[in-house]
């Protein structure tokens, strides 16, 4: 028979033994229902037959989009360039600015290639603010549900289609007509006022 001593010993290896099991199955689980990262292919490290192989991610996001426009136009960005709501642009959060992403607007299929800019959007139910032409390229009026992927403009295709891209036939076709809408922050009498 086992003394109280001996007992004790055993269910505190038991309790930790299961308490191990809890933390790593917890893991396992997260690491597996991550939303945003899957594996894409694998690539050898180097030609060393002993170089074990290393698995590449495809970050991907998927949430709604809005679009900034007319109270924007003009105004300095994250990185410092002028916005310019009829530039194939878009505002996230935490992707480095200068990077490029591919769009698709799910509910019709529709995708183009923009570049980061900007830091926003300001409401946390979105993931991603385009510019308005990017928003008119891609069918968005209001809020719309979209796949963002990062995407390597080094890829000759890619780079190919930025560059086609950049070089609109007619840039406007984009522009409504008549001035973009614009919203004034400033009381009008303050303004005419200034400087007197």
């Amino acid at each position: 028979m086992k003394s109280g001593e001996e007992l004790q010993r055993t269910s505190s290896r038991k309790r930790t033994r299961a308490g191990m099991l809890v933390v790593t199955l917890g893991l396992t689980v997260s690491l597996a229902a991550s939303p945003t990262v899957k594996p894409d292919n694998t690539v050898p490290a180097n030609d060393s037959p002993s170089a074990k192989s290393i698995t590449k991610r495809h970050w991907f996001q998927i949430g709604k989009a809005s679009w900034y426009g007319g109270a924007f136009n003009g105004r300095k960005t994250a990185n410092g360039e002028t916005y310019d709501m009829y530039a194939m642009t878009c505002a996230h959060r935490t992707l480095p600015l200068g990077s490029w992403v591919r769009v698709t607007n799910l509910s019709n299929r529709r995708s183009t290639v923009l570049r980061v800019n900007d830091r926003g959007p300001m409401p946390m139910s979105r993931i991603v603010d385009l510019s308005y032409a990017a928003a008119k390229e891609l069918g968005v009026e209001g809020l719309a549900k979209v796949r963002l992927e990062k995407v390597n403009p080094a890829d000759q295709r890619l780079a190919e289609k930025m560059v086609a891209q950049l070089r609109m036939e007619d840039p406007s076709r984009l522009k409504p007509a008549g001035d973009p809408p614009t919203v004034s922050l400033l009381d009008p009498e303050l303004v005419a006022n200034f400087g007197r």
